[in-house]
């Protein structure tokens, strides 16, 4: 058979295989009320009004929509596919808590699982409440305490590199914090997160191979966005045997952090036994879990005799943690560190009353009590997660055909008054993370300034106290059963970089604040609008504090 006859009939069959999937689409579409629902025209029949939301910011866009459409919106994306999106309380607490019958899409979980494997962010059902269930004690209130010291240990090389770049220049100087911040948190989630140094701040001058793989699939995902190849091996899994290099060098990736992962759980499962034969343990128990990084005690509890072996974690589930804990534990906490310092050098007077309150502490390396005990330091984190959430929306899919509750009723485009959204199997749903917690309705007319203050009056709207998150009366980091698990290790994380940074320097904006800008990816890093090119990057200039005595 000649190579045009093998193409031709490969063509033929992703045309009858689209079709099967999209033509029920359309049946669907006819019959649903999703056709009286409020919303924008799409754009493109291929990518529907996904590029209308890429020409804003992150949640821009569905913002406008809410004010243009009402709180009850629906819009199109890739190949056709219909999105609710509503910004109502009820119905997002509706959607968090019944997790079950709202997974993420399985283009989404395609997406992520090239990066993180059957990971917790990507497993849904039994298989998420299973590794959730070994993986909780892990980010417990003391597991975090532990973990504190390496926190602030790591803020305080950051500080000490960069005083030592601005001795250079005369104690004061233009610098990108982007780099430096995630350098400091893929250090701090390499040894937190299973001990292991990629010495980041301190290269050792040989490139770390894991990086470079983590880099590398980071890159594709984020650039494989709008494109039709892209779109076509997300969504049709037939499409995945076309060769590309893009897929080819994903591939290249997955197996070095794949060798390396399994050598770390490899090292880490001996160590755990040797440790116990030492002690003379016959068995492993997971009471009292006090390893220092995040799998050993992952390891321990999968191992320990109180877990029954059907509910115990495969090689392959373990393996599939290590970039959980690299996705969620560094990209996340740097980005909103480095919007908190954007935050602080426009508002010098909230910088200045920071820094005094983090000069009261007598020492440089503060415990995690001591950390959480500062009211504007809390305020101020606070704040920065509302504001400039590292996520600004997110996405699930309807298991069933769903009806789901409102607090508020909306008007559809044939007047009809619907105190609840009806919406078929398959329809994709909109979580607004940024526009919910930046809404007037909820949070009062100042709503999309940074003011820490809000937080220290007891003066929050009781209509956001129904906001259904799991933490600070907002969306970042989720609800119900899917949130955040590690949200307690970011915050204080964040907290240590901005006691040693904070404290040390002053910081001031290097170019007018329109000229920065974000882009979407795995989450909402800050760009120069001008040179998006060059990558994530926040400029500001640094001064060396000098303390009065």
């Amino acid at each position: 058979m000649s190579f045009s006859s093998i193409s031709l009939s490969l063509a033929g069959a992703i045309l009858l295989y689209t079709l099967w999937k999209v033509a029920p689409r359309w049946i669907d579409w006819y019959r649903s009320s999703l056709r009286d629902m409020p919303g924008p025209r799409r754009s493109s029949w291929l990518y529907g009004n996904l590029g209308d939301m890429r020409s804003e910011e992150p949640g821009v866009m569905l913002q406008r929509w809410v004010d243009r459409y009402g709180h009850v919106v629906r819009y199109k994306v890739s190949m056709n596919a219909d999105v609710v999106l509503m910004q109502d309380t009820k119905a997002i607490n509706h959607v968090l808590t019944h997790s079950h019958d709202f997974p993420k899409p399985e283009i989404v979980r395609f997406n992520l699982g090239q990066i993180l494997g059957k990971g917790l962010l990507v497993v849904e059902g039994e298989q998420h409440r299973q590794q959730r269930r070994i993986l909780n004690p892990a980010f417990g209130p003391v597991q975090i305490r532990g973990l504190t010291d390496v926190f602030v240990e790591k803020a305080r090389q950051l500080r000490d590199i960069w005083q030592e770049r601005l001795a250079q220049t005369g104690d004061e100087a233009q610098m990108d914090v982007v780099s430096g911040l995630n350098n400091m948190t893929l250090d701090v989630i390499g040894l937190a997160g299973f001990n292991y140094d990629f010495h980041s701040l301190n290269p050792e001058g040989k490139p770390n191979e894991l990086r470079h793989a983590f880099d590398v699939m980071f890159q594709v995902i984020s650039g494989s966005g709008l494109s039709l190849l892209g779109v076509l091996r997300a969504r049709f899994p037939i499409a995945r045997i076309i060769p590309s290099k893009i897929a080819s060098r994903m591939e290249d990736a997955q197996r070095v952090a794949r060798r390396i992962g399994m050598q770390l759980i490899a090292e880490k499962r001996a160590a755990i036994l040797r440790a116990a034969a030492a002690t003379g343990e016959k068995e492993i128990s997971g009471k009292g879990l006090l390893d220092r990084d995040l799998l050993t005690l992952l390891i321990k509890a999968n191992m320990s005799t109180d877990v029954p072996e059907s509910q115990r974690l495969s090689d392959e589930d373990m393996l599939a943690q290590v970039p959980t804990f690299l996705v969620a534990g560094h990209e996340t906490t740097s980005t909103g560190t480095a919007w908190c310092l954007f935050a602080l050098a426009q508002d010098p007077a909230v910088q200045t009353q920071l820094r005094d309150e983090l000069w009261s502490v007598p020492t440089e390396n503060p415990t995690m009590d001591e950390l959480n005990a500062l009211p504007y330091l809390e305020a101020v984190v606070r704040e920065t997660m509302r504001v400039y959430a590292p996520v600004s929306a997110t996405i699930r899919n309807a298991g069933s055909d769903s009806v789901i509750p409102l607090e508020r009723p909306y008007v559809d485009t044939k007047g009809n008054l619907c105190d609840s959204v009806r919406i078929p199997k398959g329809t994709r749903v909109a979580i607004p993370i940024m526009p919910i917690n930046k809404s007037r309705d909820l949070w009062g007319p100042d709503a999309h300034e940074f003011k820490p203050e809000r937080w220290m009056t007891g003066t929050i709207p009781e209509a956001a106290h129904q906001i259904p998150g799991v933490w600070g009366n907002m969306l970042t980091f989720l609800g119900g059963p899917r949130a955040c698990i590690g949200y307690r290790f970011s915050l204080i994380e964040m907290k240590a970089l901005l006691f040693a940074l904070v404290r040390s320097f002053e910081f001031e904006l290097a170019l007018p604040k329109e000229e920065i800008t974000k882009l979407a990816g795995l989450v909402d890093r800050p760009f120069v609008r001008a040179e998006k090119e060059k990558g994530a990057r926040l400029p500001l200039k640094v001064k060396v504090h000098a303390r009065a005595e």
